[in-house]
């Protein structure tokens, strides 16, 4: 039987644009251009062949293929993924972590990475996040684990990690996953099937095979209560993989995985909706002038009639130099002579070269707004002062919201820093 499930969706009230530099929103903005080029190809070739087809996400049956239990007998072992320490790691730390690959294709070799860390106590009574970045192609290691709601931070240079006292995993146990394969250090070889047949329903089906296959790796997790959660493109991805698992739920008339909510911030769910949120967004904030929200009215009907001129319209005034993850926050300058990275100003608990930390890091050799609660289990909360990001500009709030989602209460109306 189906359960009823808990929805969270936050966005933010001094949010950011979806389209900015690096990361997940550089991807994102490269995969609008590349839908913008493709439409009305799309729309005259849908009119000329009849309607489209049926919704393929509303037909349970389209997942039957998918396997009921570990398909492939389990390469890895627990123990073998077990780390000892992260080179550059503070002492003293109280929890478990592990990494490693877990195939979802054995036939096209494709291998997903996976970081998974423990809460530091009562591990076994608290329940299991997935945590999935959007992108498409976004590092949930990079950034998620690294720049967001993971246990460290990378300092300054890139060689060292601190803890960070706002984890998730100070509430839960977290697995951060690389996916689609290609992302981070998940990987497929290169073959025509890997290259022709990606998109978001593969992606949904490897990552349930991925839950399986994991699951017959930590066998305690079984039954265990599960969350997906992530951000920005993961709009797509978390309530894809959880109509995968329902229906499969459903299919095989047992719990499978025993899903019990979604929790989502600054989803990308409608790619018209948010094109037009954001530049108005812009616009009503001083970054877009009047004169770029004119050509953008004039280009736009924010329809699958749009074509490409829309798309340079909306890109063009979005060219400034400012922080699209947030536009009231500092900036990161580079030092021209010495080559370091320092912020334009203070704002507490966040530092805007933290993405060339990590990077420095990753390529080691060793290595409170308004909530608004809805029928069916529904919650929308706002978070003042944050970016695209929430957990990256305001952690303590992320915890809390994230504390109040896990025992199905409301949020707090508001936060201190």
């Amino acid at each position: 039987m189906r359960k009823t499930l808990n929805l969270f969706l936050s966005l933010l009230l001094l949010g950011a644009s979806l389209t900015a530099d690096g990361s997940q929103e550089d991807q994102l903005t490269r995969f609008i251009q590349s839908k913008a080029k493709k439409r009305h190809t799309a729309v005259r070739a849908t009119s000329e062949s009849g309607p489209a087809e049926n919704d393929p996400w509303a037909d349970a049956s389209s997942f039957s293929h998918l396997p009921s239990k570990c398909p492939i007998p389990p390469a890895g072992t627990k123990e073998a993924d077990k780390i000892t320490a992260l080179p550059g790691q503070p002492p003293r730390v109280n929890f478990d972590q592990y990494s490693g690959y877990v195939t979802v294709s054995e036939l096209h070799f494709r291998e997903l990475f996976y970081y998974f860390v423990e809460a530091p106590y009562e591990a076994a009574t608290k329940p299991l996040i997935l945590w999935l970045n959007g992108g498409p192609g976004c590092s949930s290691l990079g950034y998620g684990a690294m720049t967001e709601l993971g246990p460290f931070r990378v300092n300054p240079g890139g060689k060292t990690l601190s803890r960070n006292k706002h984890a998730w995993n100070n509430l839960a146990n977290v697995i951060f996953l690389e996916s689609p394969a290609g992302v981070g250090f998940s990987y497929a070889s290169n073959n025509t099937n890997n290259n022709d047949n990606v998109g978001d329903r593969r992606t949904a089906e490897d990552t349930f095979v991925f839950l399986l296959n994991w699951l017959e790796r930590f066998p305690e997790y079984k039954g265990r209560d599960f969350y997906i959660a992530g951000e920005s493109y993961s709009g797509h991805y978390v309530p894809q993989l959880a109509t995968v698992i329902e229906f499969m739920n459903e299919l095989h008339g047992s719990t499978l995985i025993n899903l019990r909510g979604i929790f989502v911030g600054n989803p990308y769910l409608d790619d018209y909706k948010n094109e037009k949120g954001e530049l108005e967004f812009l616009w009503s904030h001083g970054v877009i002038s009047d004169e770029g929200w004119a050509g953008i009215l004039a280009n736009c009907s924010f329809s699958p009639s749009d074509d490409w001129p829309c798309t340079v319209a909306a890109l063009k005034p979005q060219k400034g130099h400012f922080d699209h993850y947030n536009i009231y926050a500092p900036l990161c300058l580079q030092e021209p002579l010495t080559g370091t990275f320092y912020s334009s100003s203070y704002l507490a608990g966040y530092d805007p070269c933290a993405d060339h930390y990590v990077e420095a890091y990753m390529n080691i050799p060793k290595v409170g707004g308004y909530v608004q609660q809805y029928e069916g289990g529904f919650t929308f909360a706002s978070v003042r002062g944050a970016g695209h990001r929430v957990p990256t500009y305001q952690p303590k709030r992320a915890l809390v919201l994230l504390y109040s989602f896990l025992k199905g209460m409301l949020p707090p109306d508001d936060v201190p820093h």
